[in-house]
């Protein structure tokens, strides 16, 4: 009963640690750049674009989602796979997974 007491209490220890790592453990590496001028190293998420057209380079080690909404909203009208890139004239905002 003791060595399941100790294992069970490594395992929450172990979660708990997880859970505590800061999100850029989940970023992507490299860059994102939203031109003309936006560079983001190691994105990670949603990135609003006011630019029109939305053009997007990728990279990163991630996929880039665009979006015609702000927020990363309403559809996907493009996937940008790490090291290519493309121009949206009615992207508005991009999501790295």
């Amino acid at each position: 009963m003791r060595r399941l007491t100790t294992v069970l209490g490594a395992l929450a220890a172990a979660g708990t640690v997880a859970l505590a790592l800061p999100s850029t453990a989940l970023a992507a590496n490299g860059k994102l750049v939203l031109a003309p001028s936006t560079v983001i190293t190691n994105p990670s998420g949603c990135y609003n674009s006011s630019i029109v057209p939305l053009i997007v380079f990728n990279e990163t080690d991630g996929t880039v989602l665009v979006y015609d909404g702000p927020n990363c909203t309403g559809s996907v009208i493009a996937v940008v796979p790490p090291g290519g890139g493309t121009t949206q004239e009615f992207g508005s905002s991009v999501f790295v997974r």
